[in-house]
């Protein structure tokens, strides 16, 4: 079932193209690693998917009821982020805003709040400071927060880059289980070419001039991975 096509994309940033015929597609299910160097779009990419900025050609079109409005999000993480002043279920129940109807929340998203928090283990946090966590409990409380804002899709952008290589491989592994326990489709830019290549279904290389769209198998079987993975410079 898919989810979402981009259909010769063209994106640019500060009136320079920085990336031109992207095409892909997502489907139910899918765990895609969207990697690459420096400026070859991978934010902008990310932007234009949350409707945050305009593609300059070509289309990227939702279905299966998918809408903008109901992508969980977990962007790259802040410094004011880090100094939120709430308490860790005021941030995970936020997430359900955009689907609030009226003054208070319902009692079932109450329940979705809470449910998320279990199945990331911080439900015994839910009365915490969101600033007096660890970067990692930050993490996982603001992917539950993600979590409340979808059913369908997770938008995560570098969602490791600051986290140690502990925490960083516990956060993989609630990842992989969402994927694959709870069939959560996954978007994730990384930097981490390798568990991008052994983990993901899919990968989407961008480069300056131009992408790649593989399953993981072929990529880890393709020159670009190859040369990435030597630390060679890819033309």
């Amino acid at each position: 079932m898919k989810l979402i096509e981009c259909d010769n994309v063209c994106l640019s940033y500060d009136n320079t193209v920085v990336t031109e015929n992207l095409s892909f597609c997502v489907n139910k299910g899918d765990f895609l690693c969207v990697v690459g160097e420096n400026g070859s779009g991978k934010s902008t990419l990310v932007k234009a998917i949350l409707g945050l900025k305009s593609v300059t050609s070509g289309k990227i079109k939702f279905e299966n009821e998918v809408k903008r409005k109901n992508i969980g999000y977990l962007p790259q993480q802040n410094d004011s982020q880090k100094d939120f002043p709430a308490s860790v279920y005021e941030v995970v129940i936020s997430g359900c805003l955009s689907s609030k109807k009226g003054l208070f929340f319902s009692r079932e998203q109450k329940n979705l709040a809470d449910s998320n928090m279990k199945k990331l283990d911080i439900l015994d946090l839910k009365n915490r400071s969101f600033r007096d966590l660890s970067g990692g409990q930050q993490q996982r409380v603001l992917l539950a927060r993600a979590l409340c804002s979808t059913e369908k899709l997770l938008l995560l952008d570098e969602p490791v880059t600051g986290l140690d290589i502990n925490v960083t491989s516990d956060f993989y592994s609630i990842i992989e289980k969402l994927n694959k326990e709870y069939r959560v489709t996954i978007i994730m830019v990384s930097h981490d070419l390798l568990y991008a290549a052994s983990h993901a279904t899919h990968i989407l290389h961008m480069k300056k001039n131009g992408s790649l769209f593989l399953t993981a198998k072929e990529y880890l079987e393709s020159d670009i991975f190859r040369s990435f993975k030597g630390g060679k410079k890819d033309d």
